[in-house]
């Protein structure tokens, strides 16, 4: 794995040779870049070379990602990778998203699933859409709420319901209206707002995310995995740069930095229970 001094040598000779620092100026030239590469060869392994296709063709397929700085792109697509999590914007694992000339991520909520599941403590985990009739009485004190699916009246989405059942048996159901969501997402979601947002694209989905988000992290048991998801979900990514063993390596300038400190973003209240595997 490459170091801070290896890879400062290597820029370093490629100045004595007068050899500029290459500039990328597309997703795909940043990925031709040779340190992008090991990076995601380093995470992935064999699956590296049809992921980064993944990325090419998630690029190619937007019109509005297209528009955003492919550094952007690439960080955000990066984080994805290192959580084993495709970016096939139609599964609903993550999404990056397009905002101006920047690329966000935004984990879905079939990622927070995927994320819950690897843990070995889940025996069951959902979120659905409530639809009118369905919902027969739901108690906020309590938190007892009872569904029959078959009182269906319409296909007017009215709320949303998550659950998880661990394995020593704690089970635990949540019952969010539609208009509670719309009024956490304003609160609290830096995306809502967005013109192509997947907010505006596709609400149930964010919807359910933001109930099993806030239900995972109250009662879950969350792994260092699913708590870094909850950190860096809907919040921005550091533009520019991607890192590689503790050295950052600026694509536009080709400078090395070394010990750069990340602060946590500030969002709603941690409140899960932290859990390492073994």
């Amino acid at each position: 794995m490459a170091t801070a001094s290896s890879l400062k040598n290597q820029l370093a000779n490629k100045k004595e040779a007068g050899q500029a620092p290459v500039i990328a100026s597309t997703v795909k030239g940043l990925m031709d870049n040779p340190s992008i590469k090991k990076r995601f060869e380093e995470v992935l392994h064999e699956r590296a070379p049809q992921y980064m296709s993944s990325i090419v063709n998630l690029v190619n397929s937007d019109t509005n990602l297209k528009k955003c700085e492919p550094n952007s792109v690439l960080s955000s697509c990066m984080l994805a990778a290192t959580m084993d999590l495709p970016v096939d914007k139609n599964l609903g694992y993550a999404w990056v998203v397009p905002y101006g000339t920047k690329a966000q991520f935004q984990m879905g909520y079939k990622g927070y699933i995927q994320l819950a599941l690897r843990t070995g403590q889940y025996k069951a985990i959902n979120v659905v859409e409530i639809r009118e009739g369905e919902l027969i009485s739901w108690n906020p004190l309590s938190e007892e709420v009872e569904i029959d699916f078959t009182q269906r009246k319409s296909d007017k989405v009215i709320g949303y319901a998550g659950y998880f059942k661990l394995l020593n048996g704690f089970e635990k159901t949540v019952y969010w209206s539609k208009e509670e969501v719309e009024s956490h997402a304003k609160k609290f979601s830096k995306t809502y707002s967005f013109k192509n947002g997947v907010w505006q694209t596709d609400f149930d989905s964010m919807a359910k995310k933001t109930v099993l988000r806030n239900l995972l992290s109250k009662w879950g048991i969350l792994s260092i995995e699913m708590q870094k998801a909850y950190s860096v979900d809907n919040n921005s990514v550091k533009e520019t740069i991607l890192k590689e063993d503790n050295v950052e390596i600026d694509f536009e300038t080709g400078e090395v930095i070394e010990n750069v400190e990340y602060t946590d973003p500030q969002d709603e209240a941690f409140e899960g229970t932290p859990f390492e595997a073994e």
